[in-house]
């Protein structure tokens, strides 16, 4: 496993290694053992996915309140993904910044996403399918947001020119200089 610092203090991009054969590949995305000789966080309790329809959909940028942060290691296992986090943390060298990354099948890269940022992605091809172990319950009444859009993050998302369908609730939180 190959850990690689990104631009967001504590989120890292992994690359496991792989086993090809003529039946296809095999890869580790997550083993207790590497990520605590890294000292990453080992204690997990959730496995999500998310199916997304067609290219261009938005889902993000979603956090939850203190004291119900969530780690996020995040794969696409289908499709494409344009991954992004977006840095919360007032004390970190790395607040307001955002770091973004192409995840798919084929580059088997694994994002993995500390407490206090915000996380999101744009699918890029259609019929995309992300999976992300987290390392708390979820909880609906701490759950929230940055918009995807935010002028105090400035990111910059694939092709402005594609068609993007970002839900309601996502398009509509508040500005982050409101806060």
């Amino acid at each position: 496993m190959r850990l690689h610092d990104t631009d967001i203090s504590g989120a890292y991009l992994i690359e496991q290694p792989w086993f090809d054969d003529e039946r296809g590949y095999f890869s580790i995305m997550w083993a207790s053992h590497d990520f605590e000789r890294l000292g990453l966080v080992t204690e997990l309790s959730q496995c999500n996915t998310a199916f997304n329809r067609r290219a261009g959909t938005i889902r993000g940028m979603h956090h939850q309140a203190p004291p119900f942060e969530q780690i996020k290691i995040v794969r696409c296992i289908r499709g494409a993904v344009f991954d992004v986090i977006m840095d919360l943390r007032p004390e970190s060298p790395s607040y307001k910044k955002w770091f973004g990354v192409e995840l798919t099948p084929d580059n088997n890269r694994v994002l993995y996403a500390p407490k206090g940022v915000a996380h999101g992605y744009q699918t890029l091809v259609d019929d995309t399918e992300v999976m992300y172990l987290v390392s708390g319950a979820y909880m609906p009444a701490q759950e929230r947001g940055v918009r995807w859009d935010d002028p105090a993050f400035g990111v910059r998302w694939p092709d402005p020119r594609v068609s993007r369908t970002v839900n309601a609730r996502d398009g509509s939180f508040p500005d982050f200089a409101a806060r």
